[in-house]
C-alpha cells in the first residue's frame, strides 16, 4: 500500500524562454490554463521496483479512467521522486527531488543512482543537501539544479478574491456511480468469475482495450482460460511483431472467439488455429469456418480411418511398442508424431493419445 497525502489541481501560467532569443525574453503560452493533477504520497517506497510499479499503476488508472493520455515522452505523464537514504532502524535523511522523470526505465536509473550517491557521500562524512536535482540519461547521472525549499517556504496564503469551493458528498457519490469499474477490481472480479490465474487476470487488465476484447470474446466462446491464454499468446506475439498498438489489431474479438469454439468443439487443432488466426490478421473476410473449410484443417473425427492409420503405426514401429510396453513413456509420444503425420496433422491428439493407449494395453 501507499499512502496518498494529496491529490491537486495547478494551471499552467506558461514559461519564460532564454535560450532562444539574444538578449532577450520569449514567453511560451501554449500549455497555459492546462490542468496539472500533482499526486502526492508519503515516503512508503523501499525500492526503485516499488516506485516504478506505483508509477505503473497510476499511469494504468489515469489512462484507464480516460482523464490522460498517459505519454511520457510528450510530458502528459511525468514523475518526480524524492529519495532519501538511511541506516536501518534509523529516521530517513535529507531528502532530494529528481525532476521531470518522462520514462519507468529513466525512473528506476535515476533513482539507483541517487540512492548510491547520497549512501558514498554519507560514508565519505559529507553531509546530503535537500535539493532539486535533474538526471542525464545519457550519462545515468544526477545533478543539482537548485536548492530546495520545504513546504513552509512556499509561503502560501488564502486568495481573498476565490470564494471556498465545498463539493457535496452527494455530488461525489454521482460522480462515483458514473464512473468505470476500475482495473484492479476488473482484474479480482476475472479471477472471481473466470477463474482466472491472478497474472492473467492483471494482464488483461492493463488497458481498457484489452479487457473490453477478452470479454467479448469469452461471451461468444464461454472459454476464459483459452481466450486468455491467446491474448496474452498469440495475439500479443503478432502485436509485437507487427509494432501495433491494441487499438489497431486486425482480427476482432468475435473472429477470436469464434476460432477458439472451433478449437473447443474438436473441428480443428492448436495448429491449425494458428493457420487460421494468420488468415485472419492477414485480412481475410470469409470468416472462421470459411478459412478452415478452404484450408482444409478440420481434425479427422472418423474413428474407423482412424483406427486403421494408428494399427498402421503400431505395425511399422514395433520397437516404439516394445519400448512403451517396458515402461518408456516417451515412447508413446514418437508414436504419436507418427500417427499425426500420417493423417497430415488432421487427427485429434487427445483421440490419438486415447486409441494408441487402448491398442497398446
Amino acid at each position: 500500500s501507499v499512502r496518498l497525502v494529496r491529490a491537486h489541481l495547478e494551471e499552467d501560467a506558461g514559461k519564460s524562454l532564454h535560450e532562444d532569443f539574444i538578449g532577450q525574453t520569449g514567453i511560451d503560452l501554449n500549455r497555459a490554463g492546462t490542468p496539472l493533477l500533482e499526486i502526492v504520497t508519503e515516503p512508503d517506497m523501499r525500492s526503485s521496483a516499488e516506485a516504478v510499479a506505483y508509477a505503473k499503476e497510476l499511469h494504468k488508472i489515469v489512462t484507464w479512467i480516460g482523464i490522460c493520455d498517459g505519454n511520457m515522452q510528450e510530458g502528459s505523464f511525468r514523475c518526480d521522486a524524492n529519495v532519501s537514504v538511511r541506516k536501518p532502524g534509523a529516521p530517513l535523511g535529507t531528502r532530494r527531488e529528481i525532476k521531470n522523470l518522462n520514462s519507468f526505465k529513466f525512473m528506476q536509473q535515476a533513482i539507483d543512482y541517487e540512492v548510491r550517491w547520497q549512501i558514498e557521500r554519507i560514508e565519505d562524512g559529507k553531509a546530503i543537501e535537500q535539493a532539486t536535482v535533474l538526471f542525464n540519461p545519457d550519462t545515468g547521472e544526477t545533478r543539482a539544479m537548485r536548492t530546495k525549499e520545504d513546504a513552509a517556504d512556499y509561503r502560501y496564503f488564502p486568495d481573498p478574491d476565490l470564494p471556498p469551493l465545498c463539493i457535496s458528498e452527494q455530488w461525489v457519490q454521482e460522480i462515483r456511480a458514473q464512473m468505470a469499474e476500475l482495473p484492479r477490481v476488473m482484474a479480482d472480479r476475472f479471477v472471481r468469475e473466470h477463474g482466472l490465474p491472478e497474472y492473467d487476470a492483471t494482464q488483461l487488465t492493463q488497458s481498457q482495450a484489452i479487457a473490453a476484447y477478452f470479454q467479448d470474446a469469452v461471451l461468444l466462446c464461454q472459454q476464459p482460460k483459452l481466450v486468455s491464454n491467446w491474448v496474452m499468446g498469440e495475439v500479443s506475439r503478432k502485436l509485437n511483431a507487427d509494432e501495433l498498438e491494441f487499438e489497431k489489431i486486425p482480427v476482432s474479438a468475435l473472429q477470436l472467439g469464434e476460432l477458439i469454439k472451433r478449437i473447443s468443439d474438436g473441428t480443428i487443432s492448436n495448429n491449425a488455429a494458428k493457420q487460421v488466426f494468420d488468415a485472419l490478421w492477414a485480412g481475410d473476410v470469409s470468416g472462421v469456418d470459411a478459412i478452415i473449410e478452404a484450408k482444409g484443417l478440420k481434425q479427422m473425427n472418423d474413428t474407423g480411418a482412424l483406427e486403421k492409420i494408428v494399427d498402421g503405426v503400431i505395425a511399422a514401429n514395433p520397437k516404439n511398442v516394445a519400448e512403451f510396453k517396458a515402461g518408456n513413456e516417451k515412447a508413446l509420444n514418437a508414436l504419436v508424431g507418427q500417427i499425426m503425420k500420417a493423417s497430415q496433422g488432421k487427427a485429434n491428439p487427445q483421440q490419438v493419445n486415447e486409441l494408441l493407449r487402448q491398442k497398446l494395453a
